[in-house]
């Protein structure tokens, strides 16, 4: 086993992922990985059969805005109505924000300037059986402000994700890697989806119950890839909702498209955006809060956790929660001590060593976090391989290619659970 995945004991430039103290600790968070030493089993029993089947399922849905939204609504209608209710972010924004004005003119806003996407979002309402005005503000979080002491801000500290920016370098692809962090109740109720729009390109999305596809991580069939991290400036303004902003990234055929579309919305809330793009060598990172945009290209290995790192965004206020300053500063130290030189991201993102962790996989109420699942995105000339984790200790949940321009899925691409082990 150590020869399979040498990473269970060290060695390597990062360092143990999961070594000695931190195997029990995971094994403690997660039981079911089974006992023993590092040659036990780490599947017992009944569970293995559970573990087999994908943990995020494939669903692949097609059409007008509305009926896409419809078969995603449908497809999370049971975690929309039973799960995500529980969820302290979702209790927060219902309890604040429900009905009011500030959040009507958001609606407005989203309605004058991306109507498409509201028919697709009343289509998951409509899906799930679910109040439109309920599910539109969930897709607000993070557009508006903590308006009873720090209520929102403490529900909030649960969303996260780290992301790598790998640029290319010969003929190695650039890469976009990505931890999808969230409220650990999510865990079994996502999708990895292939989404074919009428009139856009299509694209494959991490899919969270009631949300529009494009603030986790994508590809679409232009070849642009989308990892979203999210941020907490302390700037919101009255104009489009951030996720809207992101599902409309997913319909560009190129990169400069992407950021001209992110740049130019007047936006309520802002996030980080890693985007690249299949025949485009270049690797780009945009953090856009509501009252400014700064575009950088990645040089060099970069990592993005979630806060506003750009000094020309640095008159922005912010909040930096102890898990997004330690992920950045612990990604930065891997990054700097050669983690990558045998060219794995997973040797950042699957990293446990610091007392909040870059894969946050322990249900602890020291970090609300939970790493739901990581994506690997390399971009190549000609088109995009991606593999999409659950559980980094297994082989891939989904992997596939999208060609560039190809306008449907290359052979492969439509998302492929792993085989039984």
């Amino acid at each position: 086993m150590q020869d399979a995945e040498p990473w269970l004991d060290g060695g390597g430039p990062c360092g143990p992922r999961v070594a000695g103290a931190d195997r029990e600790r995971m094994q403690d968070a997660e039981p079911w990985l089974g006992g023993g030493g590092p040659c036990g089993p780490r599947v017992a029993g009944a569970d293995r059969e559970r573990v087999s089947r994908p943990v995020h399922r494939p669903l692949s849905v097609g059409g007008d805005a509305y009926a896409v939204g419809r078969a995603l609504g449908e497809a999370a209608a049971t975690a929309l109505r039973e799960v995500v209710p529980g969820i302290e972010r979702f209790r927060a924004l219902m309890r604040e924000w429900s009905g009011t004005d500030r959040v009507r003119s958001l609606e407005a806003a989203a309605r004058a300037v991306r109507p498409r996407y509201v028919r697709e979002l009343e289509g998951i309402a409509d899906g799930a059986g679910v109040a439109f005005d309920t599910v539109f503000l969930w897709n607000c979080r993070g557009d508006l402000p903590p308006a009873a002491g720090d209520r929102m801000r403490r529900a909030d500290a649960a969303a996260g994700c780290t992301t790598l920016m790998i640029p290319p370098r010969g003929a190695r692809p650039g890469i976009i890697a990505h931890n999808e962090d969230d409220a650990p109740e999510l865990r079994g109720h996502c999708h990895v989806a292939d989404v074919r729009p009428d009139g856009a390109p299509g694209f494959v999305s991490f899919y969270s119950p009631g949300l529009l596809p494009g603030h986790t991580f994508a590809v679409n069939r232009a070849g642009l890839v989308q990892a979203v991290n999210d941020v907490r400036p302390e700037d919101p303004g009255i104009g489009v909702p951030r996720h809207f902003v992101c599902r409309a990234v997913l319909d560009c055929g190129r990169l400069d498209d992407a950021v001209a579309r992110i740049r130019d919305t007047g936006r309520a809330g802002g996030f980080h955006h890693a985007l690249g793009c299949a025949g485009d060598r270049r690797l780009l990172s945009v953090e856009a809060p509501a009252s400014g945009c700064a575009v950088a290209e990645a040089d060099a290995p970069r990592a993005h956790a979630n806060h506003l790192l750009d000094p020309r965004l640095a008159h922005v206020p912010q909040v930096v929660t102890p898990s997004s300053h330690s992920r950045q500063m612990r990604a930065e130290a891997l990054l700097g001590g050669g983690a990558l030189d045998e060219g794995d991201p997973l040797c950042v993102l699957g990293d446990v060593g610091a007392s909040l962790p870059i894969h946050r996989r322990e249900k602890d109420a020291g970090d609300p976090g939970f790493t739901l699942a990581t994506a690997v995105f390399r971009i190549g000339g000609g088109g995009v391989d991606y593999e999409v984790f659950d559980d980094l200790r297994h082989p891939p949940e989904h992997r596939g290619r999208l060609n560039r321009g190809s306008g449907a899925a290359a052979a492969g691409a439509v998302p492929t659970p792993r085989a039984s082990r």
